[in-house]
């Protein structure tokens, strides 16, 4: 099938990404209506052939543009030619173009849409996800993502995050621990947490959330090597950093803004999450314009 290894290689799941490319294409083409596009089919000759561009209008990096190419096959199969096609995580200036598509001129304007929605937002998050890559150049600290992202885009998103330069935090509340303020409270503790997640779960990686110097010092003392410090002001963050004294990763989290992410980052802290990187993100702006050549 077209794109598979592609997509595998990319850490993505081939047959999820058709299954939710399917869901979307279903919002444009109800099947309980059955008509289909139907300017597409009053203006345009069913023979038509055309060719199009996709094109960056602002400079960024650009990624899922194999899933808007999968798009345009799953309307129109093997009638569709994609070429030219830049690779995900390619930094583009305006005008640059990132794939070309011919096929039935008619199946190019029904996936337009769509295929522009995945690019256009994952070269959102991962042209955002740069932006802090840039801040942190030159630091120990690297940008994470969250679970703040969009309902079933988690695996896509998080995608666009690696294209961009940044790091994955978890994918799930099963692939490893994050201890929250709420589970502190509900076991007594930051170290009755941290030891009751570690006796149920000896084979995972368990990170707890800090909110002073006192429960950090707690954690190190029971050996927790993964400390989330929670909306700290940077003074006290330098701080932790000199306490760990490298026993454990620190990952600086709450609120934090691009503006005082170098600030926050020469404190030595080993990772910044953002949010916002998904759950915020600005679409970049690809167009698709048919070429002079089409033909009706």
């Amino acid at each position: 099938m077209p794109y598979d290894d592609e997509l595998r290689t990319a850490g993505l799941d081939p047959d999820a990404v058709r299954v939710q490319i399917r869901a979307a294409l279903a919002e444009d083409l109800p099947a309980h209506e059955g008509r289909g596009d139907v300017t597409s089919l009053a203006t345009i000759g069913a023979e038509a052939r055309g060719s199009g561009v996709l094109a960056a209008r602002e400079a960024g990096v650009v990624a899922g543009l194999a899933v808007a190419a999968l798009v345009f096959h799953e309307v129109m199969g093997d009638t569709v030619a994609v070429t030219d096609r830049v690779p995900d995580g390619t930094h583009v200036k305006p005008g640059d173009v990132v794939m070309r598509v011919s096929g039935p001129t008619r199946g190019l304007l029904t996936a337009e849409r769509t295929a522009l929605n995945y690019a256009s937002h994952l070269s959102g998050v991962a042209t955002a996800t740069s932006h802090w890559v840039d801040a942190l150049a030159g630091t120990r600290a690297r940008v994470l993502d969250t679970r703040k992202t969009l309902p079933t885009y988690r695996a896509l998103q998080k995608y666009a995050v690696r294209c961009g330069g940044g790091v994955n935090h978890r994918f799930s509340l099963s692939d490893r621990a994050l201890v929250k303020d709420n589970h502190v409270v509900t076991a007594g503790g930051v170290v009755p947490a941290y030891e009751a997640v570690r006796a149920a779960y000896p084979d995972l990686r368990v990170e707890v959330e800090v909110t002073d110097l006192d429960e950090l010092r707690q954690l190190l003392e029971a050996g927790c090597t993964e400390i989330l410090l929670d909306n700290m002001d940077t003074a006290t963050m330098a701080e932790a950093v000199r306490l760990t004294a490298d026993r454990a990763t620190l990952e600086a989290s709450g609120g934090l803004t691009i503006e005082r992410a170098r600030e926050v980052a020469e404190t030595g802290v080993d990772f910044i999450s953002v949010g916002a990187l998904t759950h915020s993100v600005q679409v970049f702006d690809l167009g698709f314009d048919l070429g002079e050549d089409s033909e009706d």
